[in-house]
């Protein structure tokens, strides 16, 4: 990591050097002199920028004016192809409208998202100020980047727990669908079934009934009826008896 560092910091200083020795130049023709290079943080040494995340490059502009005020106007940048120069696409700009002071270096974040395939592209960062109604550009970056696609891990956090609020949404729309659209079924109508009466079975030759399903008043007479024939039976018995034995004593005489 701090043989990336710098690495970093020895192209940073060989940008800033070009600047430098261009200032004279630019002195010459009229234009402020004002240093900018660019650089990325410590974390991304080889200048990676992943798709669908924020990428931060940080940007050191100074003044060389003593006489003139110069005003930061915004910074941009755009990227291009590295065969042709061929411009892909303008990145973000971002305004600023500070005053950059002589000898008083600003440190500055430009952002920017990524979206493009994956490959080499030449990214070329720039700063715009303002000199006594004048708009100059300097460059502060100029060099190949990589695009990369994101890390994906099966375990991250962030993912799993938007998988489980898709899931979730997804699972209550569809139930709610369904309780919606589909046929609600029919309801059946019972019949009430009969419980079998429990109590003393008479049978009375092949067949039975059960005294639970006959009146009472047919029980009271088939009782009565049954008493007095039984009565009936033993008297007719006695009468008998007592013939028999009239015989008998008169056979004896």
């Amino acid at each position: 990591m701090r043989l990336y560092t710098s690495l970093g910091f020895v192209f940073g200083a060989f940008a800033f050097l070009q600047n430098a020795v261009a200032s004279p130049l630019e002195a010459a023709s009229g234009e402020p002199v004002v240093l900018a290079i660019a650089q990325f943080p410590e974390s991304n040494a080889f200048g990676h920028i992943v798709n669908g995340e924020r990428n931060t490059i940080y940007l050191s502009i100074e003044s060389k004016e003593s006489e003139r005020n110069v005003t930061l106007k915004n910074i941009a940048g755009s990227l291009h192809l590295v065969q042709n120069n061929k411009l892909v696409k303008n990145l973000t700009k971002m305004d600023y409208s500070i005053p950059l002071l002589d000898g008083a270096p600003l440190q500055l974040p430009y952002a920017f998202h990524s979206e493009f395939k994956p490959g080499e592209y030449r990214l070329n960062i720039w700063a715009e100020h303002v000199s006594e109604g004048q708009t100059y550009r300097v460059t502060a970056y100029d060099s190949v980047v990589t695009v990369v696609e994101p890390e994906g891990s099966v375990f991250d956090l962030k993912l799993l727990l938007t998988y489980v609020i898709v899931t979730g949404i997804l699972g209550g729309l569809g139930y709610y669908t369904y309780l919606t659209l589909a046929p609600q079924p029919k309801k059946r109508k019972t019949v009430p079934s009969v419980s079998a009466p429990v109590g003393t079975v008479t049978a009375t030759g092949a067949g039975g009934y059960q005294e639970e399903w006959i009146p009472e008043h047919h029980l009271k007479k088939s009782k009565k009826a049954k008493a007095s024939g039984a009565a009936t039976s033993g008297d007719e018995t006695s009468g008998v008896e007592s013939g028999t034995e009239g015989r008998r004593r008169k056979g004896k005489k």
